[in-house]
């Protein structure tokens, strides 16, 4: 089985949605009308248009403002690195609905909404402090 996820994603502005997530560091490998394809490490993102995804899911998309239907969850090597991802969010215009924070000790993480109100999480882990089973 192939170890690659692709992700598909309805947004209201694939051009803006695309410049949103080149902001926050993924890399654009395509884009066109119809849809722009991002990528970070294993994961491709596929950005379609509402009414196109629509057609191909045959169901309607998520009302993100009233419900969440996923979070992607984005391993960070520091906490470093998680509060300036965090600061470019901000800055692209995502919104943030957690805060860095210390989590159980051993966990460091941020919650972010894209531009479309789908959530992600960005989360550090210090393996040397996890707990033992």
């Amino acid at each position: 089985m192939s170890q690659k996820i692709w992700i598909n994603l309805p947004v209201k502005d694939v051009e803006k949605s695309t410049a949103f997530f080149n902001a926050i560091g993924f890399h654009a490998v395509s884009f066109g009308n119809e849809r722009a394809t991002l990528a970070i490490d294993q994961t491709t993102i596929l950005l379609f248009p509402d009414a196109v995804f629509e057609k191909f899911t045959g169901s309607q998309i998520a009302n993100t403002l009233q419900s969440a239907e996923v979070i992607f969850s984005i391993g960070a090597e520091s906490k470093e690195e998680v509060d300036t991802f965090i600061q470019k969010v901000e800055i692209a215009g995502g919104s943030i609905f957690g805060k860095p924070s210390e989590i159980d000790g051993w966990m460091y993480g941020a919650g972010f909404a894209d531009l479309d109100g789908h959530r992600w999480n960005l989360l550090y882990m210090d393996e040397s402090k996890m707990p033992k089973r």
